[in-house]
Formats: structure tokens, sequence, C-alpha cells
């Protein structure tokens, strides 16, 4: 049986969007996402003009995410012009970036992704039955955009940005002022993981080449090299002899892919994927406790909340099939994973794919992998961490 599927607007993404499916019994025949926002031609207002103006002019691009324009705009003067920045110079720029994934992820993961999973028009209307959840996204969102305000001057296309730094250092009473809150986000971020790892997933399976920076000393957001999960490893400036961007008739946005290849993933997903050894300690622990969640589920056992919702321990509720939950050693004084929550499990074995986890991202937001503890430098919380690239793969928490 042969049908199609016409989606006009697509009101979970940031721009204008379209989506045209064909399918054939149970296959994809074809596919087409259409941004029919019209050409914005950035790279023409850029010539000619001040290279001090790059970041001010590219910021323009996104209303919600200018930073990471203004970062790799940044970058390509700063490496023109033979600029090293100074260590606190980076930190800071690093810090603003977080700011930035806070208030966009928190966005994107309460406002327009959650409604979908759970069933909801929009965000509003599932504020009628998840009024804790819906307020805590958007004191999150808000934390978040009090780092732009504070490094970037605001939030909406920041003013404080420029080649070689930032016009305006703050004041250290002024960071101090934002420290409570951000560790109320610390704890609002883990509280978000184990909310999002109940959502109902589809279950997938698509072999993803993912792509993404990877830097030597840290979790790689504002500069690094370019890696892939096919072994690429190369300097930003060789991007154009190993990716081509082309025009395709039915959108105004250009299609990338690798040369000699197909299409890759990049975003919160491949940078989790790429780079999970280098995640902050309290980033890498919400993740453990995500795929114990997922295994658990897979494996027949029930979740069990304590007071506000956090995960205290799992039980069993069925005989266990396959490899189940293997090598479980309780260790004094961690989070959840064992009834009563004084121990948790610090390691757990369990068959799992990368279906039930992902899902395909046809556009920079669409389905958005999310990355919760920004505030700790972190990535994305799959419940499904990939080693390598097949089927089904034996996974370690």
């Amino acid at each position: 049986m042969s049908r199609e599927i016409s989606v006009d607007y697509l009101a979970r993404v940031e721009g204008e969007g379209a989506l045209y499916l064909a399918i054939d019994g149970d296959k994809v025949t074809d596919l087409r996402f259409r941004i029919f926002e019209p050409p914005r031609f950035f790279e023409a207002f850029l010539r000619g003009r001040n290279y001090l103006e790059a970041p001010d002019i590219t910021a323009r691009i996104c209303g919600i995410c200018p930073v990471a324009y203004q970062t790799s705009s940044a970058n390509a003067m700063e490496d023109w012009l033979g600029v090293e920045l100074e260590p606190g110079v980076k930190q800071l720029r690093h810090l603003m970036y977080l700011g930035e994934w806070i208030e966009s992820h928190c966005l994107h993961v309460y406002m327009l992704h959650a409604p979908d999973f759970l069933g909801y028009q929009s965000g509003i209307h599932m504020a009628k039955d998840h009024p804790e959840a819906v307020t805590r996204g958007l004191r999150l969102k808000a934390a978040g955009n009090r780092l732009m305000q504070l490094l970037g001057g605001r939030e909406i296309h920041p003013v404080n940005f420029r080649v070689g730094g930032f016009y305006r250092a703050f004041e250290k009473a002024e960071l101090a002022a934002l420290t409570h809150e951000l560790e109320w986000g610390r704890e609002a971020a883990a509280e978000t993981v184990d909310w999002v790892s109940g959502f109902p997933f589809p279950d997938i399976e698509i072999d993803y080449e993912f792509v993404a920076l990877r830097h030597s000393d840290e979790y790689a957001i504002v500069e690094g090299r370019i890696v892939s999960s096919t072994g690429l490893d190369l300097a930003v400036s060789d991007w154009p002899a190993y990716f081509a961007e082309e025009h395709v008739e039915w959108s105004n946005a250009l299609h990338a892919r690798r040369i000699g290849g197909g299409s890759y993933q990049v975003g919160p997903m491949a940078r989790y994927n790429l780079n999970f050894e280098q995640l902050h300690p309290a980033a890498r622990a919400a993740a453990a406790i995500d795929d114990a969640h997922a295994a658990a589920q897979a494996h027949g056992v029930e979740r069990h909340e304590g007071p506000g919702g956090r995960v205290v321990g799992h039980r069993h509720r069925g005989a266990l099939r396959g490899p189940g939950l293997l090598g479980c050693r309780p260790v004094p004084g961690g989070r959840g994973a064992v009834a009563g929550g004084q121990r948790r499990c610090e390691t757990i074995s369990a068959r799992c794919s990368v279906r039930s986890r992902v899902m395909r991202k046809f556009s920079r937001t669409y389905s958005r992998a999310f990355s919760p503890i920004a505030f700790a430098r972190a990535g994305l919380f799959s419940r499904c961490r990939i080693r390598k690239a097949q089927p089904s793969t034996e996974f370690t928490v």
C-alpha cells in the first residue's frame, strides 16, 4: 500500500520548513525536507566589510543560537590574523556558549519536543498536567539567558562579543550573583535527564556517521579538530576538501554531504558519542544512570521514584531476556539504581541498539538531541552510548 504524507508547516522547527514523505508499504521511498525561507545571502553581506563586523553580522543568522555564529566567525578572523587568545578569554567564550546551550536546548526540549512525546498541542497545553516540569524548563532557560546577558550584554544577538575577546569585562561580583541559580540548575538538569528518560522514543535503527570537533584537553565546543566515527581526523581548514554543499530544487537550504560518501550527523548527539570520555564527571554520572534506566525498561524492570520524581531504585517484574543486567556491584554512597537509593550499580552491561534512543534529525533543531547539563560542560545524554557503528552493540555504563 502506497501513501503520501505532506506537512506544509513544521511547527517544531526554529525557522520555516515543510516535510514530504512517500511511503510504499513499510519503506520510505522519498523524503524531502524543504526550507522555504528565502535565502538571506550572508556571505554576500560580508564581502567588503570590516573584519570586526563579522561576529555582529553573522549573529543575525539566528536569534536563538547567535553565539554559535559569532564564535565560528571570530575563530575564522583570529586564525586569519594569527591571534592566539589568552586562556581566560577562551574560558569566558566557553561559558557564554554554554549559556546559549542551556537556553536553546531547554526551549527545544521543554517547549517544542516534550509536547510531541507526551501528546500535547504545545507547551502551554502541557503545563496544565505538568506544571512543575514546564516551570523547571522555563527557569533553566532563564539561567542560560542570564549567563548570555552577563557575558554578551544581552541574550539575543549579543553585543559584547568581538574578534580578539570581549568589549567589556564583567565584575567578579556579577558572576558570583549567578552562583545560586546555576547550582540549582545543575540539580534541575539531572532531574531533566530522569524525566526525559521516560519518553516513548521511536523504535528505529539508523547507521549514522557522526562528525564533530575534538579537542585534546577538553570537551570540544569552541575549537578543535574535525573527527568522525569512520576515522576522519582533520584540521578545520581542510573541511572543503572532505565535505560539499549542494543546492536541491525543492529547498532554499544547501544540503551537505561527505565527498565520496553520503549524509552525516552533527550536533549534540555526534559530540556526545565521539567525546564521551571528556564529559564532566557529573555528566557521565547522569548518562550512566540514564543508561541503567533504559536497560531496565528493555528487560522488564520497573522504575521506583522517590520525592520530587527522582529515581531511587529498580524492581524486576519478569524473567530477564537476553544478557540482561550483568555485573551489578553495589557501591556505597552513589545515586539510585539499587532499591532504597543508597547505593548505585557500578557496572551494568546490557545489549542495546541505537534504534530506541535516536530520532533522525532533519534540520539543525528538528528532533534535536538534548544536552541538559551544559552547566557541567556536558553533551547529550542519550540512553545508549555508541561505541561502534553496528546494528547491535554491547554497552557498558
